[in-house]
């Protein structure tokens, strides 16, 4: 560090005494101030003290790091950094990936010689687990660090972080444990996740260190005049042209694999001179690619890089000196997360654009800026009692090396995620890998693990199922996708079953920024060739749309009452008043603590929206509750339609009887007889069939195909809707039955902050309009629900017809 002109900060120090000591813990600070070398050097002073005569000549020293990465892109920029540390100060470790983009053949060479540090994914960690001779690995190791643990906890990949953690103390108990976690509203709980029952944890924060964060608004010259709804930001494409040129290279973020690929091509059609300086990055590009385009980034030869959430975390590309975010992220700590992509060094400033799609998402950006200022930034709530993750880590054991029952119940107690598995439920696990539990006793394929005579370890034996079984450790289920490749060779990504489907041979798609013409599907693999076609079809991947943050509402509701009272109070907010105006004109603004509904009578049929603005799954369930309580005052039919800001309710035959003063309106919302009436709105069953399917996948119910030959997604649902109709009917105190619908009401539903919502909005003001038009809030949900029923190219000309009919008044 000396010699590059540096010294450590505080909080470095503070990380590299705790770990000599023999402390295990949680660091937290800004991007770019090194979080990293807080814990790798640690490791690093740690075997010099330990080695002081031979610690530059020791080699094949063994493990000595795992370190835990979610994502490949991020492993490989970690792996270059550490390798460069330890060449630097002559230190003969190998720093090396294990992750799905490792060949088997390396796998290979690294089981025979451990490197000292091992970069790896929770899936390729468990993957390790379940290979014979795993424990001998391992004896050596002295530390594992989680790095980004705020992406990890409250997702099932994190349960998996915590069950490998615990089998690993249980080689090495004196292990040392460590995570690294950006901001999170819940920090303290963050660190009790990854250590649980620790006696002592240090929980490290660089609080004196401030990370600059430079927000702005890229805004409409006419916000009249931009559109309101259905768009994807590309009218604001020529100014973003002198933010690249003023900088050596940008990330320009998308929420979604479609809207960056729809994006890249509206820059090259746009600006030819580009082509070649500009690339695209998501994850279902060909590795090849994305690891050339991480390369182009390190060098600078890029002007920018089109991305989504593969280039999130925290990769450190110095010539990245601006990021624009199109769209709201939906959260401000995913901002905070991509603004730290930029100024990726101490002290350097992080320049974020915000590029709006719509007129009223200038809100959102002002509400994200608030968020910063205040940090308000978002909880991430643990996972509990997850038998699913817990059915497969319990197979991966037993393909390994095997499993004592009373030894694992001991290790899984240990963690935040089992810590209160009943003795009866466990038992049900154990019954449920060795005969298929009470329903699925008579088929030999659910007998997975037996007990070995020689040394009463449960095993699985049979190789086929072991084969099987480690082709799908993991907790991620897609939807059935299909490589493609070109007909002479070459990969190019993947799309999904669903999209390729629609196409017949002769047609045009675009992916990797390369426009395809469709040969043919052979051997679950599809063929194409180059196009110079102009148009078209773009891709969609399922899991696109991300709801509201808690957060971010509760500042944007805050943000609707200081528009509407302070009009200067920021860009933002100046910009956006002529739609206030208009909203104003036809209806009203709502407050912070008001719940508007208007009432509007189209030709397409009767309108009520109310814009509760807590995100679109508090709004679908909201929407469901209140379409059932209206129906019970008078037999009607209602299709929903819904956003972030609010939801509609259209009947088409007949008007809606509406409650004709507050304490009426109030009774719709009450808490009163709240899950009966749920599960009476909602379809609870067939939401929790759709859940159980990644159930069924994740617990080894479902087999989802060999590599180059995966089962489709109608086959997938099939077989795991015919377990959750058995498991029904003949076993309903089935543990994995009973987890689909807690997840329903959990995470879909959103129960806790449906609740609060509803509390919200019984001790603030119902403000009610009939109005004679659409309005400018309820605009965007009318476009949402028109969306099922016309193809892009209508929808873009009736919008575009629509606003310019409403901007008239």
């Amino acid at each position: 560090m000396t010699a590059f002109g540096r010294s450590p900060f505080a909080f470095q120090e503070q990380a590299w005494q705790a770990y000599r000591s023999g402390q295990s813990g949680l660091v937290n600070a800004p991007t770019g101030y090194g979080k990293t070398f807080s814990l790798f050097l640690a490791v690093v002073i740690d075997w010099i003290d330990r080695h002081p005569a031979d610690w530059q000549t020791s080699t094949k020293n063994g493990l000595q790091l795992f370190w835990v990465t979610p994502l490949r892109a991020l492993a490989k920029d970690l792996q270059r950094a550490m390798q460069e540390v330890c060449d630097e100060i002559s230190l003969p470790w190998e720093v090396a990936l294990r992750t799905g983009d490792v060949s088997a053949k390396e796998k290979a060479r690294q089981k025979r010689q451990m490197p000292e540090v091992v970069l790896i994914t929770p899936e390729s960690l468990h993957l390790l687990l379940a290979q014979k001779g795993h424990s001998a690995v391992v004896k050596n190791l002295q530390a594992v660090v989680v790095d980004e643990w705020h992406e990890l906890l409250g997702s099932k990949r994190g349960v998996q972080v915590e069950l490998a953690l615990n089998r690993l103390r249980g080689y090495v108990p004196a292990l040392r444990v460590w995570g690294i976690s950006a901001t999170i509203g819940n920090l303290e709980e963050a660190a009790a996740v990854l250590l649980p029952l620790q006696p002592e944890i240090r929980l490290i924060r660089a609080s004196n260190l401030e990370k600059r964060i430079e927000v702005v608004s890229i805004l409409p010259d006419t916000v009249e005049r931009y559109p309101w709804a259905g768009q994807l930001g590309v009218k604001l494409l020529p100014k973003i042209i002198p933010i690249l040129e003023a900088s050596q290279t940008t990330l320009i973020f998308t929420n979604t694999r479609r809207q960056s690929e729809l994006w890249y091509h509206a820059l090259i059609d746009a600006y030819p001179e580009y082509a070649g300086l500009v690339a695209l990055h998501h994850s279902s590009i060909d590795v090849e690619t994305r690891q050339w385009v991480e390369e182009a980034l390190h060098s600078g030869t890029l002007k920018a890089v089109i991305c989504t959430s593969s280039l999130d975390l925290g990769i450190d590309f110095r010539p990245v000196e601006t990021v624009i975010q199109v769209g709201s992220p939906k959260g401000v700590a995913r901002f905070l997360q991509r603004a730290g992509r930029s100024g990726h060094s101490p002290g350097a400033v992080s320049r974020i654009y915000f590029l709006p799609t719509h007129s009223l998402e200038l809100l959102e950006s002002a509400a994200l800026q608030e968020g910063i200022r205040t940090q308000t930034i978002e909880a991430r709530t643990p996972l509990y009692n997850c038998y699913d993750v817990l059915l497969q880590y319990l197979v991966t054991l037993a393909v390994g090396e095997g499993f004592l029952p009373d030894q694992v119940f001991a290790e899984i107690k240990k963690t935040y995620a089992y810590q209160w598995l009943a003795q009866k439920d466990w038992e049900w696990c154990l019954q449920f890998i060795t005969h298929g539990g009470a329903s699925l006793g008579a088929y030999a394929e659910f007998q997975k693990v037996v007990v070995d005579e020689e040394d009463g370890r449960w095993k699985v034996k049979d190789k086929r199922t072991a084969l099987r079984h480690r082709l799908h450790i993991g907790t991620i289920v897609s939807a059935s996708t299909l490589r493609v490749r070109f007909l002479k060779g070459g990969f190019i990504g993947t799309v999904e079953e669903t999209f390729i489907a629609r196409l017949q041979p002769g047609d045009t798609f675009s992916l990797s920024g390369r426009v395809l013409e469709f040969v043919q599907l052979k051997n679950m693999e599809v063929y194409v060739r180059r196009s110079k076609a102009k148009d078209a079809r773009v891709p969609s991947w399922s899991g696109g749309r991300l709801p509201m943050s808690g957060s971010l509402a509760g500042l944007l509701r805050h943000l609707y009452q200081v528009a509407a009272n302070t009009p200067d109070y920021s860009p933002e907010i100046k910009a956006i008043q002529p739609i206030f105006a208009l909203q104003r004109t036809l209806s009203a603004v709502p407050g912070e603590h008001d719940l508007l509904i208007e009432a509007i009578t189209t030709r397409d049929g009767y309108h009520l929206f109310v814009y509760p603005f807590e995100g679109r799954f508090v709004h679908e369930v909201l929407a469901s509750l209140l379409a059932f309580r209206l129906s019970r005052l008078e037999p009607i039919t209602f299709s929903i339609a819904m956003n972030d800001y609010g939801f509609e309710l259209l009947s088409v035959e007949k008007p809606l009887k509406l409650p004709e003063n507050t304490l009426d309106w109030q009774q719709l919302f009450s808490l009163d007889n709240l899950l009966p009436d749920l599960q009476q709105a909602i379809n609870a069953a067939e939401m929790a069939k759709r859940t159980f399917r990644n159930i069924a996948s994740i617990g080894g119910l479902v087999f989802q195909g060999f590599p180059g030959n995966y089962k489709s997604n109608s086959h997938l649902q099939a077989s795991s809707q015919l377990f959750f109709g058995v498991f029904s009917e003949y076993e309903p105190d089935n543990l994995l039955l009973q987890q689909a619908y807690r997840e329903v009401f959990d995470q879909q539903m959103e129960e806790v902050r449906l609740r609060h919502a509803m509390q919200r909005i019984l001790r603030g003001s119902i403000i009610f309009r009939n109005c004679t038009r659409l309005t400018p809030l309820s605009f965007p949900i009318k476009v949402d629900g028109m969306r099922e029923s016309l193809s892009s190219e209508k929808l873009e000309d009736r919008v575009r017809r629509m606003q310019a009919q409403l901007a008239r008044v």
